[in-house]
């Protein structure tokens, strides 16, 4: 006699706020590119929104979606795609959300594509009707940065999520998490000996971070007036890469071992009090900022902000940690750069003709994704003179065009939280940031032009790096 086994439920990706501009702008376009590159596992994804919509609507809607902000749509995998895409209408009460689960029968995840205000309710009814329960399979909660406005507020937050889930099922997204260069400085630390040896106070005199653009507010100015440069690059983005970069070599590649390494960072960064707030941080505003539509005249919301960081460990005592962001800045340009010392000796002080420069290790995370170790040779000729090489590696096309956001939703599919935040991550950085925002509560941003570097104040001794990478003849 012959039994049939029960067949397992297919996985589901269920997004709440589907009809959002985050939905049909990046998150379905990153499915779509694991759809076509087969790596996106057997899953039902089904879009959840107030729109009283048609599947078939929400199908189109995804549809021309793809056709704006992909460079080419491959009518097969669209079809196959297409087939993945379910779709229900509803707001966040518990009687409305309820309706989702002939969808979720097995393992199910809960993408929170919703602003900030409501991920608080949207956590709380989908964990009182029943989703949190494992006994169908695991289920996860994916929410969007930011994560909290302050600390007080994401404590707050975190008390109404884990009413209903657990730790271990809150993956805290930070797109910067899942960038190629990003990912990529990690490997290219922990696995080359000689590079490692070089990563210390001994070594490194200093370290620049930056993430600036051209770009001003772009019709974001009800979000950005609240949030700021601050809240939104460096609390969250920045940090992290400062956390990547600070951390120690992990025994073991293991998503909680990784993420107590960031936190032991963020541990050990030298309290910045409310009386030397000016040597740790500083805030600017583009000139024009004030004369935005829908921004108010006395509005002091920083368009650019710095922090200048200590790590107290062994490691990098009295190695300054330098973090810049801004807007309308000379150049869309994001970096990691690790200054090395200057060669203790006056070898070449009296032969070359060319004062020797600085020695730096490049990760370069935008407008392309490359590493650059930057290092002094002779120039060729009869003079003993020098010039700058790089050993340079490119990405190219390795990566077949794949975004940050199709790594991340892959690792939350497949259950990975390594390139997801912990909430201590998220307290700790909120604690080093408190007294620069209740010291900014006040007083004005330093004003800077549109197109520049953006203000001096606070820059590293030998300046900051400019905004565009120039390859060494």
């Amino acid at each position: 006699m012959c039994f049939n086994e029960p067949m397992t439920p297919t996985p589901s990706l269920v997004i709440i706020g589907a009809s959002g501009d985050l939905t049909r702008r990046l998150l379905m376009p990153a499915l779509y590119r694991l759809e076509l590159a087969g790596k996106l596992p057997p899953l039902k994804i089904v879009g959840y929104a107030l729109e009283d919509w048609t599947p078939e609507y929400f199908r189109g809607r995804i549809e021309s979606g793809l056709l704006e902000f992909e460079k080419q749509v491959d009518l097969r995998a669209w079809e196959t795609f297409a087939q993945r895409l379910e779709y229900h209408s509803g707001d966040l009460s518990v009687e409305k959300i309820r309706a989702l689960e002939p969808f979720t029968q097995g393992e199910a995840s809960f993408y929170l594509a919703l602003p900030p205000g409501v991920f608080a309710a949207a956590a709380q009814g989908l964990g009182e009707a029943g989703y949190a329960s494992e006994e169908k399979g695991p289920r996860r909660l994916i929410i969007e940065k930011p994560f909290g406005t302050d600390l007080k507020s994401a404590l707050e937050l975190q008390s109404e999520v884990v009413k209903h889930w657990k730790e271990s099922q809150v993956l805290r997204i930070d797109h910067f998490l899942g960038k190629e260069t990003v990912q990529n400085l990690m490997v290219f630390r922990f696995a080359n000996t000689p590079i490692e040896h070089l990563w210390n106070n001994r070594v490194i005199e200093e370290v620049q971070i930056t993430a600036a653009e051209t770009l001003g507010l772009e019709g974001r100015y009800k979000y950005y007036d609240q949030a700021g440069a601050l809240k939104d690059m460096l609390q969250n983005h920045l940090m992290q890469m400062f956390t990547l970069v600070a951390m120690e070599p992990p025994p073991i590649w293991d998503a909680d071992v990784i993420r107590t390494h960031k936190v032991e960072v963020l541990k050990s960064v030298r309290p910045i009090t409310s009386e030397n707030v000016h040597d740790h941080a500083l805030r600017g505003q583009y000139a024009g900022y004030l004369e935005e539509p829908g921004i108010l005249p006395s509005s002091r919301t920083e368009t650019y902000a710095a922090l200048k960081l200590y790590v107290d460990n062994w490691r990098w005592k009295g190695v300054p940690f330098y973090l810049r962001s801004g807007k309308k800045m000379g150049g869309t340009y994001t970096e990691i750069a690790l200054k090395f010392r200057e060669a203790p000796t006056r070898l070449f002080t009296t032969t070359s003709k060319n004062p020797l420069e600085d020695n730096w290790l490049v990760f370069q995370v935008k407008p392309d994704e490359t590493i650059d170790l930057i290092l002094t040779v002779k120039k060729p000729g009869l003079d003993l003179s020098s010039r700058h090489v790089s050993l340079h590696n490119e990405y190219e096309d390795g990566h077949q065009g794949f975004d940050a956001y199709d790594q991340l939703l892959l690792d939350a599919l497949e259950g990975d939280r390594t390139h997801f935040l912990r909430m201590d991550e998220v307290e700790w950085a909120w604690k080093i940031l408190t007294p620069v925002l209740e010291n900014w509560s006040s007083g004005s941003p330093v004003p800077y032009e549109s197109g520049s570097s953006g203000p001096e104040e606070l820059a590293p001794q030998g300046g900051w790096r400019p905004l565009r990478f120039v390859q060494p003849d």
